[in-house]
């Protein structure tokens, strides 16, 4: 972070954290965190002491009652590492500007979103969460899925596969998708089926994108669309139902999309960073599992080396031409 200002006023710099925190603690949320910063602003939180820990868990549709959990999780942190610590809930844009403009220290977020916290705030991720339904553990697959009753089958390599998709009506999950969009176009790209995002429609005979997994899907069992693309969970409840669920099947898998997980700023010293670090790892606890597992339906957290597991996402951007 800019550490640049050496003399500023201490009743300034006082002023603006107590603004900060008050506004933080008066539950302002997504708007707030994701108001754009002055630049003195952020040097003034920058240089200032760190007195309480601000995470943003970000939205996720499946998602419930996601504050008042997320208030529980904070407490159990806060008396695990000494201090304060506020749970604000916001989407993945808000958590990473947020990040950016020291209006929070910690983020629960998707890759993409680490990625991009990386690139703006030095930020990275620390742990990386494990669910039952990912097939990876800590990774998951994205996967294009087609009715029951589809005439395209799987063939005896992915290009052979992917190769029947040529003229059907494709439905992707939305435009940032990891799972629903960044993987299954590198996947495209790579088998040199298509060049790059800008030449969809060319090989599709018509794309559309949705809103979520759920619309994705909708389509597919609808017969708007040949085929869709989302994550491999989404093939279960709550994205559909199980009946709904009987009517579709997997075409073709990309394994490795890399799972959701904590990111922690740069500006937080080592020593706290590994205190926090070790209190979300009490998480997996068997008194603080439960409320864990209620947040996102993950099972545990793991800790993970930034570089590697996010690496496939990063060559998934490259390889179909997209930014974090």
């Amino acid at each position: 972070m800019n550490k640049r200002l050496k003399v500023l006023a201490g009743a300034s710099a006082g002023l603006l954290l107590a603004v900060s925190l008050t506004a933080n603690a008066m539950g302002i949320g997504q708007k707030a965190i994701a108001q754009a910063t002055p630049k003195v602003d952020r040097d003034l939180r920058a240089q200032a002491a760190i007195t309480r820990i601000r995470i943003v868990f970000a939205n996720r549709r499946d998602a419930t009652d996601l504050q008042n959990k997320a208030n529980q999780v904070a407490q159990i942190l806060s008396k695990e590492i000494g201090m304060p610590v506020d749970a604000v809930i916001g989407d993945e844009t808000a958590a990473v500007e947020a990040l950016r403009a020291n209006r929070a220290d910690v983020a629960f977020v998707a890759g993409r979103a680490a990625l991009k916290a990386e690139e703006l705030a030095k930020a990275r991720m620390y742990l990386a969460e494990v669910r039952s339904d990912y097939s990876g553990g800590n990774t998951y697959d994205s996967v294009f899925v087609v009715r029951q009753d589809s005439p395209l089958r799987p063939k005896g390599s992915a290009k052979q596969t992917l190769e029947q998709l040529k003229g059907k009506k494709m439905a992707f999950t939305s435009r940032t998708s990891g799972s629903g969009f960044i993987f299954p176009i590198s996947a495209l790209v790579g088998q040199g089926l298509v060049s790059g995002p800008d030449r969809l429609e060319s090989f599709f005979g018509n794309v559309t994108y949705g809103d979520g997994y759920s619309s994705a899907l909708q389509s597919v069992l609808r017969g708007q669309a040949d085929v869709g693309v989302v994550s491999e969970y989404a093939l279960l409840p709550p994205w559909i139902t199980a009946e709904e669920g009987k009517r579709l099947r997997v075409l073709q898998q990309v394994p490795g999309v890399p799972a959701h997980g904590i990111v922690i700023d740069d500006r937080i010293p080592a020593p706290m960073r590994e205190r926090l670090i070790n209190a979300f790892m009490k998480m997996n606890e068997p008194a603080n599992n439960q409320l864990f597992r209620s947040l996102y339906n993950s099972q545990k957290l793991v800790k993970v080396d930034h570089t590697r597991h996010l690496a496939t996402l990063r060559q998934a951007l490259q390889r179909a031409k997209l930014e974090p």
